[in-house]
C-alpha cells in the first residue's frame, strides 16, 4: 500500500506524452540542436541577453545534487556530460548523491545549512512542499520557464505544471513520465493451470487461488509480504481496501481517507467501516486456510527473491516491479510461468501526480538560469538524456533503436540514484520488458481517475505527536488484526478503534478536514 517511492523500474514510455513532445518538436529523434537552438550553444554561438535569448557567454560550474549512492562510473559517465554541456550551454555540472542510508537526515540540513548548490532532486515524497513552504526553493515563473526552459514548458501539460504548484506558485521542473499507483498482484501463472483454476482477476477469484496452493503445495507459502520493516498496513490493502472500494489514503501514517468521487472530501477512519468489517473476514478466512505463515510479521527476508525461489507463490506490488520480476524470472527460472493479476479491473485507477519525481532549483543559486537550461537538456536532448539515464553505449548499455535497450557489460557501474528526476518520453524500455505489463498499463490509463484532491498534501505539523501515536497503535493493534492473528474479530476491531481515540484519531481528522476544506475552498475561486 506504499504510494510513496515508486520502484526505480517504474514503467518510463506512455504513448500520449510522446507524441505531446513530438508536437512541440522533442520526438524521440536527438533532439540536441533544437536545445541547442532554444538555449544557447557554446559561448561563440550564444546570444546576448539584450536580444531576448539566453546569455551563456560567461561559463559556469553548476552543482547538482542527488539522491542515492554514487555510481561506481560516474566520474567517466559526467565527464562526457560535461563535454556535451559546455558544447550546448557553456557550463559543467558535479554532483554530491546523498546515500540512500541517510538522505533522509541529510537533505533538510542542506537547505537549513544554505549551502551553495543550484539544482537538486526532490519529489513529493522528498521534501518537496515542506521545502517549497520554507522557501528552499526558486519560485519558477512562466517566463523564465518559456526562456530557459522551452522545450520542457511545451512538453509537460498543464495539468501536471498544476500539480507541481504549492499553494498556487510552482517551485519544481516534474518529471514527464505517467505512471499509474495502483497495485496488482504477482502470481504462478503454472500452478493456476495445474490446478485448473479461474483467470485471477478479482479479490474472490485471487482467494481461491491463494487457498488452492495452501491446500496442495508443500513448502510454498501462498502469499508473501514484509511487513516487519515498520509498514503499518496488510500488504494487500491498497488493493482489497482503497482500489476495491475506490478510495484514497490521505496519509499512509494514519487510517484516514475519502471517497474518490465525494466533492466534499468528508473524512473517515477506514478501521471503522463495514467495509473494513467484510475485509478482516477476507483475511481471516485466508488466515485459517494457511495461505500465509504464521511468522509472516516478522519476515524479513525478500519477498520476491523468496517467490522465485519457489517458497512464495504471490505477493502485491506497483506494476513496474512485478514487470521487472517476470523479465528477471525469464531469465533466470524459464521453467517456472509467472503472470500480473489486476484484482480490481474495473475500478478507477490512480495516476502518480507529476511531483512524482522532479527537480528544482536552490532559492540562493547563483545561476538559475543555467540550471533550467541543464534540466530542459536532460529531458529533451536524446543524447544527454540516454547518457545520464543509462550510461556509456556500448558499455553501461547496448541501444536497440530509438527506444529500447539492453544492459552493457557494466551496466552495475551506472544506477541506482535518482536521475528518474528527468523522466521524460524520451526514456528507454529494456528490450525484454514484458509486453503484458505494456498491455495492462494501457488498459489503466483510459480508466484514469482525477479528482479534486488530487494533489492535496496533509500538513502534520500540528498534530506530529498524534500521528506518532496512532502509528503506533497501527502496528501494535491493525497488523495482527488483519493478519489472522486475533481469533476475535468483532472484539479486535472494536478494540483497534478504542486505542486509535485515546491515541488522537479525531484531532487529526479535525485538523486533516480543516486543511482539506480549505483546500477545496481555494481551488473553486
Amino acid at each position: 500500500m506504499r504510494k510513496k517511492k515508486t520502484s526505480l523500474l517504474l514503467l518510463s514510455m506512455t504513448m500520449a506524452m510522446a507524441a505531446a513532445l513530438s508536437a512541440c518538436g522533442g520526438g524521440n529523434s536527438n533532439s540536441g540542436a533544437a536545445a541547442t537552438d532554444a538555449a544557447g550553444t557554446a559561448p561563440a554561438a550564444s546570444a546576448s541577453a539584450s536580444n531576448g535569448a539566453a546569455d551563456t557567454s560567461k561559463e559556469v560550474k553548476l552543482k547538482m545534487i542527488l539522491v542515492g549512492g554514487q555510481p561506481a562510473d560516474y566520474n567517466e559517465v559526467f565527464d562526457k556530460l560535461n563535454t556535451l554541456l559546455k558544447q550546448k550551454i557553456n557550463a559543467t555540472v558535479d554532483v554530491e548523491f546523498l546515500d540512500w542510508a541517510d538522505w533522509n537526515q541529510k537533505y533538510p540540513l542542506k537547505f537549513a545549512a544554505n549551502e551553495d548548490f543550484d539544482l537538486v532532486y526532490t519529489a513529493n515524497w522528498a521534501y518537496y512542499n515542506d521545502q517549497a513552504l520554507k522557501g528552499g526553493f526558486l519560485e519558477l515563473t512562466d517566463d523564465m520557464l518559456q526562456k530557459y526552459a522551452p522545450q520542457t514548458y511545451a512538453a509537460l501539460d498543464k495539468v501536471a505544471w498544476d500539480q507541481a504548484k504549492v499553494n498556487g506558485k510552482l517551485f519544481m521542473v516534474p518529471n514527464n513520465n505517467a505512471e499509474v499507483t495502483d497495485k496488482a498482484v504477482l502470481i504462478r501463472e503454472d500452478l493456476v493451470k495445474k490446478y485448473n483454476l479461474q483467470p485471477v482477476n478479482s479479490p474472490e477469484t485471487y482467494a481461491a487461488y491463494l487457498k488452492a496452493i495452501a491446500a496442495s503445495e508443500k513448502g510454498i507459502n501462498a502469499f508473501g509480504a514484509k511487513p516487519a520493516d515498520g509498514w503499518k498496513w496488510h500488504e494487500l490493502d491498497q488493493i482489497m481496501l482503497e482500489q476495491n472500494n475506490e478510495w484514497n489514503l490521505v496519509d499512509y501514517n494514519t487510517p484516514l481517507a475519502y471517497k474518490l468521487d465525494d466533492a466534499t472530501g468528508k473524512v473517515f477512519n477506514v478501521y471503522d467501516t463495514p467495509e473494513f468489517t467484510q475485509l478482516l473476514k477476507y483475511y481471516k478466512d485466508l488466515a485459517d486456510s494457511k495461505a500465509w505463515s504464521k511468522n509472516i510479521v516478522s519476515n524479513k527476508n525478500d519477498v520476491w527473491q523468496d517467490m522465485k525461489a519457489g517458497k512464495i507463490a504471490s505477493y502485491a506490488q506497483n506494476l513496474g516491479t512485478l514487470a521487472a520480476n517476470i523479465e528477471e524470472a525469464k531469465r533466470d527460472t524459464p521453467d517456472v510461468q509467472y503472470a500480473i493479476a489486476d484484482l480490481t479491473p474495473a475500478k478507477k485507477k490512480l495516476a502518480a501526480i507529476s511531483t512524482q519525481n522532479g527537480m528544482a532549483i536552490h532559492a540562493t543559486s547563483k545561476n538559475p538560469e543555467r540550471a533550467l537550461m541543464l534540466i530542459d537538456l536532460l529531458q529533451n536532448d536524446k543524447e544527454i538524456h540516454d547518457l545520464t539515464m543509462y550510461g556509456i553505449s556500448g558499455k553501461h548499455y547496448e541501444a536497440v533503436g530509438d527506444d529500447k535497450y539492453n544492459p552493457g557489460p557494466s551496466a552495475a557501474n551506472y544506477t541506482g540514484f535518482s536521475n528518474w528526476g528527468w523522466n521524460s518520453p524520451l526514456n528507454r524500455q529494456s528490450s525484454t520488458y514484458p509486453q503484458e505489463a505494456n498491455d495492462m498499463l494501457d488498459t489503466w490509463m483510459k480508466s484514469v481517475y482525477h479528482f479534486p484532491l488530487e494533489t492535496f498534501v496533509f500538513d502534520d505539523a500540528n498534530v506530529k505527536t498524534e500521528v506518532a501515536n496512532v502509528g503506533n497503535v497501527m502496528l501494535r493493534y491493525a497488523i495482527p488484526l488483519e493478519y489472522g492473528l486475533i481469533d476475535d474479530l468483532d472484539k479486535g476491531q472494536k478494540d483497534l478503534v478504542s486505542q486509535l481515540k485515546s491515541a488522537g484519531i479525531d484531532k487529526i481528522q479535525i485538523e486533516l478536514q480543516k486543511q482539506i476544506d480549505t483546500f477545496l475552498a481555494n481551488q473553486s475561486k
